[in-house]
């Protein structure tokens, strides 16, 4: 029987799906009973999903936050979900909206920005879903919550009754394009809801590399199908290289000096780096390609009174 090991699918999540159901059809895809996602996608979104396998699920917390979406934007419509999938509270046509009045307001939702979460949504406050309380009839203010907005760039307008705009939106970890949808909409006056969502980079992913539910059944039929890797996955981290004499310490969890490391790097650099605190993927010394290099886990560089050291945060084995 085809082998499974341990790795990353970059899952091109289709239309009406849960991400839970989408774990679910991989798990008896793969056969696998550990697997798990990165980065929730509602039902009616398509797009990259990070599905991780084996024991890549304990990796799921060290990949890049960094997702990227194109995304429908129907503007003189309100629903109570910001989506086309709630129920409609208010249409206001706005036939005379133009789309320079539109790219005259876009900047005020780029950069470090306070966001609403719709009411509708996985958050939780007092230990229940947003989306549990406003099913039951309960009108709960969701927390503001501070976020990134990189970039949005204009793709398209289509003008009409409900005119729509159709965007393209680079953002950080914890945004809700449908919360700039709704927001947008009340900028300008008219209202607005997401009418579509396409994620296109989720977690160092990409649309473009990414299979369909049907193309990984097919995969493992023909036995051609195979996992991302950790280190490809992790690639956007800081990468350090242990001489074998120390690979064995690693593996027991040991504590190693920094200087053992092979070409070790700039040590204040790497603790100054403007994030949580450094993780740092660490891969054996070998000819081979990096993708398949041993993968011995990750680590942190910390200041001790011994010196400087990297400890394991998560060892690795195969």
């Amino acid at each position: 029987m085809f082998s499974i090991v341990q790795g990353f699918l970059n899952l091109n999540k289709p239309f009406g799906l849960t991400s839970h159901d989408c774990v679910a059809r991989v798990r008896r895809l793969l056969r696998q009973k550990r697997v798990g996602h990165g980065g929730t996608l509602d039902p009616a979104a398509t797009g990259v999903l990070p599905i991780a396998v084996g024991k890549a699920t304990r990796l799921l917390q060290y990949l890049s936050h960094q997702k990227a979406y194109r995304a429908t934007i129907r503007l003189g419509v309100v629903t109570t979900t910001d989506d086309l999938e709630g129920e409609i509270v208010s249409q206001k046509p706005a036939v005379d909206l133009t789309l320079a009045q539109v790219q005259q307001v876009l900047p005020q939702f780029e950069g470090k920005i306070e966001q609403i979460p719709p009411s509708y949504s996985a958050i939780q406050v007092g230990g229940k879903r947003l989306y549990d309380l406003a099913r039951s009839g309960q009108t709960v203010e969701a927390p503001v919550r501070s976020v990134e907005v990189h970039q949005i760039q204009v793709v398209d307008w289509r003008s009409g009754e409900f005119p729509e705009l159709e965007v393209e939106i680079a953002c950080g970890p914890g945004t809700y394009i449908r919360s700039i949808a709704r927001d947008l909409g009340a900028v300008l006056g008219t209202g607005g809801t997401l009418a579509a969502l396409l994620r296109t980079v989720s977690s160092g992913f990409d649309l473009s590399n990414s299979l369909t539910l049907e193309q990984v059944a097919d995969q493992m039929e023909s036995q051609q199908f195979a996992l991302v890797p950790p280190l490809v996955a992790l690639q956007h981290l800081p990468s350090l290289t242990l001489p074998e004499a120390e690979t064995k310490r690693w593996r027991q969890g040991q504590k190693i000096d920094w200087a053992a490391l092979v070409n070790p790097p700039d040590f204040e650099a790497l603790q100054s780096v403007p994030c949580i605190v450094q993780q740092v993927a660490v891969e054996q010394i070998t000819d081979q390609p990096i993708a398949n290099q041993p993968f011995l886990g990750i680590g942190k560089a910390i200041h001790t009174e011994l010196g400087k050291l990297l400890i394991p945060k998560l060892v690795w084995d195969e």
